[in-house]
């Protein structure tokens, strides 16, 4: 299951650009293979901060629906894939510490990293961030340094592009390390 940015008018400095890959007839093809999507409202801040600063508080809103929808497909054992950096800090705040998710909004100004962990999420769909961008913590709470460490490398090699100019991997969670 993907949640997925949706977006309601006004309100982001940025393009969600993780999501930039998402054609119609990709979403399509994936819902036919028994892909769920969860929407949810966000309003992107502005990613391109200093090195090792947070990011910026940004507006959320987790629906009940897609509340329901991740909580049930983690109880059957699927996986919930955040669409974005953004979706992962949603998702994440309108989350307990008992893992359940709840409808939630307002502003976030979670930053999550690999002492915090995700709760919500089991992979990650992101552009390749900036080295000593603050999102880089997030993705490795997410896979763990080594495995970010060795996918910048392989993007490095095969001459990927940077965060908003399209090129977008998937993290997965290390199950070991939780």
């Amino acid at each position: 299951m993907f949640a997925v940015p949706a977006a309601d008018g006004a309100g982001s400095a940025e393009m969600p650009s993780a999501g930039r890959p998402f054609t119609a007839e990709l979403v399509a093809a994936l819902v036919s293979r028994g892909v769920q999507f969860a929407p949810l409202t966000l309003h992107t801040g502005v990613a391109s901060q200093e090195a090792h600063e947070p990011p910026y508080p940004e507006r959320y809103a987790v629906p009940g629906t897609t509340a329901w929808l991740v909580n049930a497909a983690r109880a059957a054992g699927g996986r919930v894939i955040a669409v974005g950096t953004t979706a992962v800090r949603a998702l994440e705040s309108a989350t307990g510490p008992d893992g359940v998710v709840r409808a939630a909004g307002g502003w976030t100004d979670l930053v999550v990293t690999p002492g915090r962990g995700v709760r919500a999420v089991d992979g990650l769909l992101t552009g390749l961030h900036e080295p000593g961008a603050s999102h880089l913590m997030m993705l490795e709470a997410v896979a763990g340094a080594e495995a970010v460490r060795r996918g910048y490398a392989a993007a490095r090699a095969g001459l990927c592009l940077w965060h908003e100019f399209g090129d977008v991997h998937l993290l997965l969670k290390d199950e070991k390390r939780y």
